[in-house]
């Protein structure tokens, strides 16, 4: 065990500081992404209150073509619901790798200040954890991107059937529209 006078300088000692700075930004860039990816979380439950509304204009009756919206609405909500569960894995793991992050800075002062040449690969592996949550995190949102980029595509194709349609009712072909 140190000595209290040595205690305070290893403690007061840049190297901590230094140290510490690794997972500090591993820390920052798990809390931007965590920003983003709350944010996508939001524009899934902005995109379902919109369906909900087209939903109920439907059996309300102000709508056209109320089967084949029906059976698209019925595709785009459970398509969002596969999104809302892609993000809050992604947001789990992004949560489980900051607080890996900020276990390897906090292991890495105790590591100078109590431990040994014995303790010191804690921190580090702390540290790779947090990388490989963040990783994992990175992943899913890659696949949660592609499953978005699907939803914004059948939204087009629902698009094109309706200006298709309204041509076929007005006697107009799609490119005149």
């Amino acid at each position: 065990m140190l000595q209290d006078k040595e205690l305070l300088e290893a403690l007061s000692s840049a190297r901590v500081l230094t140290s510490m700075i690794t997972p500090a930004v591993l820390i920052s860039a798990a809390g931007t992404l965590i920003f983003s990816t709350s944010n996508r979380l939001g524009r899934v439950f902005d995109r379902v209150n919109s369906l909900k509304s087209e939903i109920e204009s439907v059996l309300a009756g102000t709508l056209p073509f109320a089967a084949e919206r029906m059976e698209f609405l019925k595709v785009q909500v459970q398509k969002q619901r596969v999104r809302a569960r892609l993000i809050q894995h992604a947001l789990a793991a992004l949560y489980t790798a900051t607080a890996l992050f900020v276990a390897s800075s906090l292991g890495i002062a105790f590591n100078v200040a109590y431990g040994s040449r014995e303790t010191s690969w804690i921190p580090t592996a702390l540290a790779l954890s947090g990388g490989l949550f963040l990783f994992a995190a990175s992943a899913i949102l890659i696949y949660e991107s592609r499953h978005n980029l699907t939803f914004i595509n059948r939204h087009i194709d629902f698009v094109e059937y309706l200006e298709e349609q309204y041509g076929k009712q007005n006697g107009k072909h799609t490119k005149d529209i």
